[in-house]
């Protein structure tokens, strides 16, 4: 049989011939508006620009380091030694490092061998030992290592649980409404069903328990078949922190309904308020007694990415599994392994995140101060915005309880919804796109998030140093877009 012969312009991977479920997934907070403001700060790179705006503003994604968040002194000490570990021993060492983190260096190089080996599929053993210690401390319940997987970033940890979990299309995973597009992403690559539950905005993005169940019986009269419920909190995009009768009703759900629980507790470091304090779902589960306890399956996520370390690009993170049965367990030990293993800097940097300097080590009074350093500033940029969105036309916005963002609902007008809808966009991107147009500031809009359907949003970070020129260029846009359509 004579083949025909293959034209020059001829591609094997096309959108008609990729994976179907690939191209469906989206990620909006690394979308269309951010990548036009990356082509924007490219312009302003080149010298030529005639662009009114001396900067772009990324607010767009929760980066600390490159929004002027200082890396912590103490993770970067032990990451140098354990990179180069000749400086552990070299005789000018103690002049450049403080005892205990040559001390914490050796001690890891100990149990590590090197960097640039592969580690256990789980992660180091002495590393997970020190994260259940960690887990036990915050909670008072035991914690065993042996249930605890180190990642590449909570999101590894997440992506590969959401393919143990899907095993047919009319699987579903309920998820909070705003959400973080991981979770949309994730389901929509492993071909399984989002199923909304709403947020309530007007009670602090609190929950809403018998909406939550109503969401369950319409999905399950659909012919969704519900594995799982994700919960993210502190909350991203909205920076509520969920009450602990909310995380109770859960727990309660998931027992009632069969629900495998992932809790997204990233953001447990970037508390602002202490009455609304963060507790994590382990302990909620623990203290919840019979018949609870000891089934719910749970899984919780934790990072170096956020809070006051803030390594994003060290990529480290961990979970663990609760309630698992072995047959589960020993699936998801088997994906761990296929990827071998995370990034020993990351672990690493896990390592630090759960046992940093203790107080009477030298390293400790700048640790802490860098810390509360930390805190304090994002503290302060949060509510000058908040303040600020506040006092525009037509928005409002809750403040944050915890983790790093803001998500004020904004009224359209009539007018920009039209010249919205004539270019193909929903409201708040069509207001985000004109807003980094005329002022560089990059934001998310709410539809990539999910919300009310009719209702409007932002997310922008308040990582960014300027808060209060960020606040000049938004008053000055706002005003001028309202006067344009209204």
């Amino acid at each position: 049989m004579t083949q025909t012969p293959r034209s020059p312009s001829f591609r094997v991977l096309t959108r008609s011939t990729i994976n179907a479920n690939v191209v469906a997934a989206e990620y909006a907070v690394r979308g269309a508006i951010p990548l036009r403001a990356e082509e924007l700060r490219d312009e302003l790179a080149s010298g030529s620009s005639q662009l009114p705006f001396e900067t772009v503003v990324s607010c767009n994604i929760g980066n600390p380091q490159q929004l002027d968040q200082q890396p912590l002194t103490f993770l970067r000490q032990i990451a140098s030694l354990t990179e180069y570990p000749a400086l552990i021993s070299h005789p000018e060492a103690s002049k450049i490092f403080p005892a205990d983190a040559l001390a914490r260096a050796k001690s890891l190089m100990e149990e590590i061998g090197s960097v640039g080996a592969y580690s256990h599929s789980m992660g180091v053993p002495a590393i997970r030992k020190r994260v259940a210690e960690f887990i036990e401390q915050r909670d008072g319940h035991p914690a065993s290592a042996n249930k605890i997987y180190l990642t590449a970033g909570a999101s590894t940890g997440v992506s590969n649980l959401m393919q143990v979990l899907i095993s047919s299309p009319t699987d579903g995973v309920l998820i909070p409404i705003p959400q973080y597009p991981l979770y949309t992403a994730a389901l929509a690559l492993n071909g399984a069903r989002p199923v909304p539950y709403y947020l309530v905005e007007s009670a602090a993005w609190g929950l809403d328990i018998d909406a939550l169940r109503r969401s369950v019986a319409t999905a399950r009269s659909e012919g969704t078949t519900l594995k799982a419920i994700v919960v993210i909190n502190p909350g991203n995009p909205t920076g509520n922190c969920m009450s602990e009768a909310n995380m109770v009703d859960i727990v309660r759900l998931c027992y009632d309904e069969g629900l495998v629980l992932f809790a997204d507790e990233v953001y447990q470091d970037n508390i602002y308020h202490s009455a609304r304090q963060f507790v994590s779902f382990k302990k909620v589960l623990s203290e919840a007694g019979a018949p609870y306890a000891d089934n719910v399956e749970l899984v919780s996520f934790h990072s170096i990415s956020k809070g006051q370390t803030g390594e994003c690009g060290r990529r480290g993170g961990y979970f663990e599994l609760v309630n698992f049965s072995d047959e589960a367990e020993e699936q998801v030990y088997k994906m761990a392994s296929i990827q071998l293993c995370p990034s020993l800097g990351g672990q690493i940097g896990v390592d630090v995140l759960v046992s940093p300097p203790k107080e009477g080590d030298e390293s400790f009074a700048l640790w802490k101060k860098e810390r509360e350093g930390i805190a304090q500033t994002l503290k302060g940029r949060s509510e000058i915005l908040v303040k600020a969105f506040n006092e525009l036309e037509g928005v409002s916005c809750n403040e944050a309880e915890g983790a790093m963002y803001l998500f004020p609902t904004i009224t359209v007008p009539p007018r920009a919804a039209e010249a919205a809808k004539a270019k193909n966009m929903a409201p708040d991107a069509f207001y985000a796109l004109e807003l980094l147009e005329a002022t560089g500031i990059c934001v998310v809009p709410g539809s990539g998030f999910g919300q009310v359907p009719g209702t409007w949003h932002l997310r922008t970070t308040f990582l960014a140093p300027g808060t209060e020129d960020f606040v000049e260029r938004l008053k000055k846009f706002h005003q001028r877009f309202m006067d344009e359509y209204r």
